[in-house]
């Protein structure tokens, strides 16, 4: 099957309204950013005991959501699977843009912008991977654009190559950032698993980022997709949801089981409205809607419902990654193990936190950044195939013996 990509015209009034407003939000982004750079970070609500907020929430949520999202491209890449071929150069050209996401999150949360350009780079430090992730990041999008100019250049052997190395480098892109988290000195942070349970986040929430996109674009440009495909992808997304839920049955069963964890543990599940998210958003909504859906035999089999399942998984990871973040430094640090301070200079006991809105104006602004790069590259670069369907399997070739 001859697959032919094109790109879209992009004259209609809601393409022209859609990129107007997505300008405006990473204008409206780009002034949030600039008053914080001027007055401080503090204005976001930073303090010493919660340095991070929502845009680390969301940077570690983009970078998830690139890395899965490269693992789709791998199917034809890595895999030869010809049926996937279509979904290849859209899946690389978002898992690009999903990392420029994560980066812009993490740019925007700088008190001082100036060193993120110069320190990780200058002052490298393999003990440290806030060192070792920035090279992760920057070969993370070198390596798609390559493998970009393979795909369009319709090269092979190239193509194959270097989605082997995309692939390979995805997932130490998210093992790397969640080796922040785990290998970080704070009780709510510190799990050899957590690297190995970010992969597995990241692949279900790429999967079902790609089912949605797919179905959204080729509905929205009028092109014909096979079912077959996208309830491959669905059960691809079940098993992805499966491996999730083993790791943070794992992790959680394991702090409540060890006695100095305990407490640890009970704040994590029980202490506030990070524990809503984790019980309602990333657990009922993210893990146990899906799952009914995906494995269910009538709902498992209609695209309707695969995508609404891949819209709660999105939800759920988004949750997971909040509860994370936020929880790990809100919860006290146990930095003199079975002493007890008298006096500090820093806050003691639960630390408190609150998205402000000039957090949610620059996650808006990346967000409208990156959606106007997809508009554009929609209009720009042939990135859409014209139709994707199913292979039909080889007719058996008759022998000469059972000819004669």
């Amino acid at each position: 099957m001859e697959i032919k990509f094109e790109h879209i015209e992009g004259n209609s009034t809601n393409y022209r309204i859609s990129m107007m407003i997505l300008a405006a939000m990473a204008i409206v982004g780009m002034i949030a950013t600039w008053y914080v750079i001027e007055k401080g970070i503090w204005v976001t609500g930073m303090t010493n005991r919660v340095p991070w907020g929502l845009q680390i929430v969301m940077a570690v949520y983009y970078i998830g959501l690139s890395a899965g999202s490269l693992v789709i491209s791998g199917l034809y890449g890595v895999f030869g699977k010809q049926e996937y071929k279509p979904f290849a150069r859209i899946a690389v050209y978002v898992a690009m843009l999903f990392l420029i996401a994560g980066l812009l999150s993490i740019l925007t949360d700088q008190g001082r912008m100036d060193r993120v350009f110069v320190e990780p780079f200058v002052y490298f430090n393999l003990q440290s991977m806030f060192s070792i992730n920035p090279i992760l990041y920057i070969g993370h999008i070198l390596i798609c654009v390559i493998y970009l100019w393979a795909l369009f250049a319709e090269m092979k052997k190239l193509t194959t190559i270097v989605a082997t190395i995309a692939f390979g480098w995805a997932f130490c892109v998210h093992s790397g950032t969640g080796a922040i988290f785990g290998f970080g000195a704070r009780v709510l942070y510190e799990s050899p698993l957590l690297p190995a349970s970010f992969v597995a986040a990241a692949m279900a929430s790429g999967t079902a980022l790609m089912i949605l996109l797919i179905v959204g674009l080729f509905k929205l440009t009028k092109r014909h997709v096979d079912d077959g495909l996208i309830l491959w992808l669905g059960r691809f997304l079940a098993i992805c949801i499966l491996v999730v839920v083993y790791f943070l049955f794992v992790e959680n069963a394991y702090r409540a089981y060890v006695v100095e964890l305990r407490d640890a543990a009970v704040y994590y599940l029980f202490g506030g409205f990070h524990s809503v998210l984790f019980w309602v958003g990333l657990i009922f909504f993210g893990c146990v809607i899906p799952m009914i859906i995906l494995f269910n035999r009538k709902l498992g089999k209609s695209v309707k419902w695969v995508v609404i399942a891949s819209f709660l998984v999105i939800f759920g990871v988004l949750c997971e990654r909040y509860v994370i973040v936020l929880p790990g430094l809100t919860h006290p640090p146990d930095l003199f193990p079975g002493m007890h301070i008298t006096q500090s200079v820093i806050e003691e006991g639960i630390a408190s936190y609150r998205v402000s809105i000039l957090e949610i104006l620059q996650a808006l602004g990346v967000l409208g950044v990156i959606g106007f790069l997809f508009g554009w590259g929609l209009k720009y670069l042939k990135l859409l195939p014209t139709e994707a369907r199913l292979l039909q399997p080889a007719a058996p070739t008759a022998s000469p013996e059972s000819e004669s």
